[in-house]
């Protein structure tokens, strides 16, 4: 079970006790929305504390800090080597034509300290080193085993306070781990912290599983399983790993997801060959028939206000994107281009549709506006598939595969990634096997 942890936004001149008279200037500030940013040189010397554990805790923290802002593509982390200033205590105002030197834009500074009841205590200041002026001040409670969920929602303050965009690095990636021979793969649901931290398995490979997706509430997974070659639809609890069986449904089952409010799962189901969207109402159990028509209509994803449903279907003539009222009404083809599009996922900021697309005989991820607007192809590769989107709307996490090096099927591989909408950063996600089928979670909060 995640713990739960106290916040608290400190008023910036109770928490200086000072003030800075300088000259006005523009605002310290990534602009996310432009292509290829220069990242931003930060400086995140470790956090200091009094006794042993403290120290230690400390220094952990700002290193998870300074790798969650790393690995966004729009902060460079000065090297500690470099630092001339020492940090020693946050009632000092620090040294900023020291932070200057060093071409540092950015600071971050904490100090940790352990409270009654066995928890420990962290507040940190980010400062605009030119300016001179404090950006954002946080303290935060919790017990000690969450000092690496601290460190991520500090980093997603200072994302927020510099880019003005959501953070996403309190988060959780769930995925199907696969190992084994090509021909007798074992398929585990995992989870993990979005840095590949905390990870562990939730289910034993015993039964394969599929297309594995978190409620809005980021404590529930919906996915599909085959129990003695029948497929289920199940809900797993992930604090206290009981699992719950939607229904046995006849012929394939694909892709379950849930609403926006939680209420919701909507899949496709095959019956006699012919694939169509259905929508289970989880506190009744009853399903409805969205769509009717005699060719294949799948991968269902909800926009986020719950209005519309985007599907991908062949009725056109070839696979291609659909968007249609969640009542199943209003059917629009919004894909035209050449080759095959598959998986649509509709951003949490509902300003894109994310999507897998096959041409000549490459795979491509890449967005496009809920009207088919203004698409792009954000990366490529050997069977490159499956978007899921972060929080923000501004990174997306997918899977590829290598292909195998001989006849056996030795050496193939399949690897998560994430890409953020530029196209630049792509970033392989560390897991202990093989991967494929992320998906994001919402903010842990």
């Amino acid at each position: 079970m995640l713990p739960k942890l106290r916040l608290a936004i400190l008023a910036l001149a109770a928490l200086v006790g000072l003030a800075v008279a300088t000259p006005a200037r523009a605002e310290l500030r990534i602009d996310v929305t432009r292509g290829n940013v220069q990242p931003m040189p930060i400086a995140i010397p470790d956090f200091f504390g009094t006794t042993g554990q403290e120290s230690q805790m400390a220094r952990d923290i700002a290193k998870v800090v300074a790798a969650d802002l790393e690995r966004s593509g729009l902060f460079a982390p000065i090297d500690p080597k470099a630092f001339i200033d020492k940090v020693t205590a946050l009632n000092v105002q620090p040294r900023f034509p020291d932070w200057r030197l060093i071409n540092a834009q950015a600071l971050v500074q904490g100090r940790i300290e352990m409270v009654q009841g066995g928890e420990f205590r962290v507040e940190f200041r980010l400062w605009d080193v030119l300016s001179e002026q404090q950006m954002e001040g946080m303290a935060l409670r919790g017990q000690p085993t969450a000092w690496r969920r601290i460190a991520h929602m500090i980093a997603d303050a200072i994302y927020k306070r510099i880019t003005g965009e959501s953070g996403y690095f309190d988060t959780q990636i769930v995925y199907v781990s696969e190992s084994g021979p090509k021909g007798k793969r074992v398929k585990r649901l995992a989870i993990m912290d979005q840095d590949g931290e905390g990870h562990k398995f939730l289910t034993d490979g015993s039964d394969l599983v599929l297309t594995p997706r978190f409620s809005p509430t980021a404590r529930e997974i919906t996915y599909l399983s085959y129990f003695k070659g029948k497929p289920r639809v199940y809900v797993l609890q992930i604090d206290t790993a009981r699992r719950e069986v939607l229904g046995d449904f006849p012929g394939m089952t694909f892709a379950p997801r849930f609403s926006p409010d939680g209420n919701k799962v909507v899949m496709s189901m095959a019956d006699d060959g012919n694939s169509e969207i259905y929508e289970m109402d989880l506190r009744t159990r009853k399903s409805v028939r969205l769509t009717e028509h005699p060719s294949i209509d799948t991968s269902p994803s909800f926009a986020p206000d719950g209005q519309k449903i985007t599907f991908n279907s062949d009725r056109g003539g070839s696979q291609q994107i659909y968007v249609m009222n969640a009542d199943g009404s209003n059917v629009q083809r919004i894909s035209f281009g050449d080759g095959r599009y598959a998986t649509p996922v509709w951003s949490p900021r509902g300003d894109l549709i994310a999507f897998t697309r096959m041409k000549g005989g490459e795979f491509y991820i890449g967005v496009m506006r809920p009207d088919g607007s203004g698409e792009r192809q954000l990366a490529q590769g050997f069977l490159a598939e499956g978007p899921t989107w972060a929080p923000n709307g501004r990174v997306l996490m997918y899977y590829k595969q290598t292909p195998a090096s001989d006849s056996q099927g030795r050496g193939d591989s399949s690897k998560l990634y994430s890409i953020d909408l530029t196209g630049y950063n792509e970033r392989q996600a560390v897991t202990p096997l093989d991967a494929s089928d992320p998906a994001w979670s919402p903010l842990i909060r």
